[in-house]
């Protein structure tokens, strides 16, 4: 496909998402590990999270669900993408990938397929990334999926990540559109791999470093230092939000809605107050759904596109940090 001389822009024709049934609340957790609900709604603001049934359940069944609601919200079949991407950390497989089994299962062949490793950027930096692509003209029609089944890689012995992560996953639809004004007006995508052992997954004891040799937590499973994440988190969640509005020129009146990820309450509480914007243009959902990595943009975007709370006067922002260690804006005007 070759690139029009005329511009153009993106719209997002539609979005889902999809969670599971079941729901892991602290009281539960409390049953699992030395933790009480009124100690872990005091650290992150989170009451509940929704695991799946891995029986039945996983990040493929939510990426194909979540896909399948936005191309139901956008009036669209799977036969009309051009392209696939999951921003997932927590695949079934390496191979195939949970893109190309999503694109079998909703009719999407011939349409090309990737996953992308981002961690909790998963879904911001998917959407940067399909963007550029219709940009360039090489695709016209992208469907994008953050999906994350965090229960598959969560030790519940463990009380510093079993309290924070649940399994979700979100959707949009991303379509070349004439109006040149519509689409993502300013995006940005960075990396520190220097605080990798910060939050990582490691599956052999050669790749655990040397200050976590004494870990109790399973190979295969999530390990975070909490503090240094929350270190990390606080600054650059603030500088990211500071930066995009900055070169958009939005301001607290201007800027429609704030989609942060949903990593912990006093992070996102931090950083709006620090930036002065109102608590209703910053989306909460942590207190039900937890963490749920790439799958938390994509879901908070879902929950307020859904409830008319994207509006086409104002740009609304998405931002995301993660392991990496990664972070992520971008700013969308529909």
């Amino acid at each position: 496909m070759k690139r029009s001389a005329e511009p153009f822009g993106v719209r997002i024709c539609g979005t889902g998402s999809c969670v599971p049934a079941r729901v892991l609340s602290n009281d539960d957790l409390s049953k699992l590990v030395d933790t009480n609900d009124e100690w872990i709604v005091q650290r992150t603001g989170i009451r509940e999270r929704r695991v799946c049934d891995l029986s039945r359940e996983g990040t493929f069944t939510m990426a194909r669900d979540s896909l399948k609601n936005a191309l139901d919200a956008a009036g669209m079949k799977g036969s009309e993408l051009d392209l696939i991407i999951v921003g997932t950390v927590t695949a079934e497989m390496t191979c195939p990938s949970v893109a190309a089994r999503v694109g079998a299962a909703l009719g999407a062949v011939p349409a090309a397929a990737f996953d992308l490793s981002a961690a909790c950027c998963g879904f911001v930096y998917s959407m940067n990334l399909a963007q550029a692509l219709i940009q360039s003209g090489q695709f016209r029609t992208i469907g994008v999926v953050g999906s994350e089944c965090m229960s598959s890689i969560v030790d519940y012995t463990d009380r510093t990540v079993s309290i924070l992560f649940g399994d979700a996953a979100g959707a949009a639809i991303l379509k070349r559109d004439p109006d040149p004004r519509i689409g993502c007006l300013y995006s940005t995508m960075g990396a520190d791999g220097s605080g990798w052992s910060s939050l990582y997954i490691p599956r052999r004891e050669q790749e655990v470093p040397e200050c976590d040799r004494d870990s109790p937590i399973a190979l295969g499973h999530l390990r975070m230092n909490g503090k240094e994440v929350f270190r990390f988190a606080v600054t650059k969640f603030r500088e990211v939000i500071e930066d995009a509005m900055s070169k958009t020129g939005l301001t607290p009146e201007s800027v429609g809605q704030v989609i942060c990820h949903q990593s912990n309450i006093r992070i996102i509480e931090s950083a709006r107050e620090k930036l002065g914007l109102p608590s209703e243009k910053v989306f909460i959902n942590i207190d039900r759904f937890g963490n749920s990595s790439a799958g938390s943009v994509g879901l908070c975007l879902d929950q307020l596109w859904r409830a008319g709370k994207i509006e086409k006067e104002r740009p609304f922002v998405m931002v995301a940090f993660g392991g990496g260690l990664t972070w992520a804006s971008g700013v969308w005007r529909i």
